[in-house]
């Protein structure tokens, strides 16, 4: 910024449509789903500026549609990792001696293309390849990437103006330099935004990044990698290899020019990788940066003084959207046995009207779940609560693999807070429901606050000002996002910063300048303009 201090355009959330019956959005989205449908592509690996493929291909076929391809991508190796972690090397000098308006104006255009003309590509995408409808695409691999992407400048800029002060004859200067490396990027299936931000924004302050997508994720991660070639990302700044979590996590934990990992997946995956980091630290040019945000068993706690409806469909929504597998998503409720009936009554209204299909039919409200492991596992869960006597299932509880991974939205009600499924993250559609006295709200406080190791996300319902206040403080701990009458899902870039802390990660916000702020290494710059010229100090002189 040698020629002016640059103000980024105005700041603004992308609205979110409607894709009501006849809305023009409605229309591109399903001629984009049909067009996607109707041919098979194959997905390299992007590394410098090389379209590599291996020749191992891999299919991409939808989870509602299993026996349906959509195409192929190309599986690596660990000599695949190496030539990402040199080319972004290469590539290193000249991205980190751009100006940062001139990055800025890169991730500022990506951002027009996620909600012009790409929208319907990438949301058409994201619903084929991971299996979301129409609404769950749209906050998604639209809106929330285009905020990422957009709000991340505005961070920068913000970070970049944080200056100290100067005393009479002295400038001082903070410099908010690239990491001095190479930053890992590990993205999950379930949102398309989130494998664009976690390597957009530690390439967006200047760093070269080697990105690895979940495996049900490249179809639409192809399109991320599109959009940012369009955009005039150069070549090596961003490098996705699709290769097996082991393999690169051995190799970037080992390498030298490792500077941080960017990551959003399982605690127990996490765990390995902060292991691995740890075990070699003494190998790294530098302490590694990690951040994380892996699961969370995230409450709905109810006191007797909530309104029942509200508290209704924000179980509905929080459990059931994209079949429960939001890292956010609601998955232990906590009821007072004197509203227990009518929301009871009333959830079940809502599960029984719920139609479960392929997102080809917008009519479908449920989907199917990512793959054959995850149905596995929830069927696993959900026959265990057939047979266990402190468990009933009252909604849902079957399920069908024939011809996508279907689980029914499923409640589980227990006599046991400390159930099964009330502790361990299931990442389904499956909602455990525990019904307490109402006299015993406190009490039930501290057993939600001890009953899981995670604290992602948490929702309170109550009318009663003096409880809101209790509760906030009780809990404060429980959740990195906490809310108040409202679901514990949805979180909005620049709105509700999002992460957790305890098993949930290193809550390092992101949708915040906290985020942003991990990928630079502060330089600070004192120039004296009038430096001493005589050791001694007046103190000294005689009296």
């Amino acid at each position: 910024m040698s020629k002016g201090f640059y103000k980024a355009p105005a700041l603004y959330n992308e609205p979110t449509l409607s894709y009501a019956p006849g809305t023009p959005e409605r229309k591109l989205l399903k001629e984009a789903i049909a067009d996607l449908r109707s041919r098979q592509i194959e997905v390299p690996m992007f590394i410098g500026g090389e379209k590599v493929r291996t020749g191992e291909l891999i299919p991409m076929n939808p989870p509602h549609d299993h026996r349906h391809v959509l195409g192929y991508y190309h599986k690596g190796t660990g000599e695949h990792v190496m030539q990402a972690i040199d080319a972004a090397l290469a590539t290193r000098p000249k991205w980190q001696a751009l100006t940062w308006d001139q990055r800025a104006a890169i991730f500022l255009k990506a951002a027009d293309l996620v909600s012009g003309p790409y929208r319907a590509k990438l949301n058409a995408a994201s619903m084929l390849g991971q299996s979301k409808n129409a609404n769950q695409a749209e906050i998604d691999a639209a809106c929330e990437t285009a905020d990422f992407l957009r709000f991340n400048v505005h961070y920068m800029m913000g970070i970049y103006q944080d200056q100290p002060v100067s005393s009479h004859g002295v400038w001082n200067k903070m410099e908010w330099r690239p990491l001095e490396g190479v930053v890992y990027a590990i993205t999950p299936f379930n949102f398309t935004s989130i494998a664009a931000n976690l390597p957009a924004a530690p390439a967006l302050m200047g760093n070269v990044v080697v990105w690895k997508p979940a495996g049900t994720q490249v179809y639409s991660a192809n399109v991320l990698m599109e959009i940012f070639h369009e955009a005039g990302m150069p070549d090596g700044v961003i490098n996705m290899i699709m290769v097996d979590g082991p393999v690169g996590g051995k190799i970037m934990a080992t390498h030298p020019e490792f500077v941080g990992v960017h990551f959003t997946g399982s605690s127990e995956v996490f765990n390995k990788v902060w292991k691995a980091i740890g075990e070699n630290v003494a190998l790294h040019n530098t302490f590694p940066k990690i951040v994380g945000e892996t699961g969370g068993k995230d409450f709905v706690m109810v006191h007797p003084s909530a309104n029942i409806k509200p508290v209704v469909t924000a179980l509905t929504r929080s459990a059931f959207e994209y079949q429960g597998q939001k890292c956010s998503a609601a998955s232990r409720a906590y009821i007072p046995r004197s509203l227990w009936p009518e929301i009871k009554s009333l959830m079940l209204d809502d599960i029984r009207s719920f139609r479960m299909g392929g997102v080809e039919d917008f009519r479908n409200f449920i989907n199917a779940v990512i793959d054959e492991n995850a149905f596995d596992k929830l069927a696993g869960f959900i026959d265990r609560a057939k047979k266990d006597p402190d468990a009933e299932i009252i909604a849902g509880g079957g399920y069908d693999k024939s011809v996508g991974y279907f689980i029914e939205p499923t409640v589980i009600l227990t006599k046991n807070p400390k159930y099964v499924t009330m502790c361990e993250e299931l990442f389904g559609p499956v909602l455990t429901v525990y019904v307490y006295e109402d006299d015993q709200y406190e009490e039930t406080l501290d057993i939600l606050d001890k009953t899981s190791p995670y604290a992602l996300t948490g929702s309170i319902f109550a009318q009663d000002r003096y409880i809101i206040d209790m509760t906030a403080k009780k809990l404060v701990n429980a959740a990195g996002n906490f809310y108040i009458n409202d679901k514990p899902t949805g979180a909005v870039v620049g709105q509700q910063p999002f992460g957790g802390a305890r098993a949930s990660g290193t809550n390092d916000k992101s949708g915040s300048y906290l985020n942003l702020i991990r990928w630079v290494s502060p330089r600070t710059i004192k120039e004296n303009f009038n430096p001493p010229v005589d050791y001694r100090y007046p103190f000294m002189d005689e009296e």
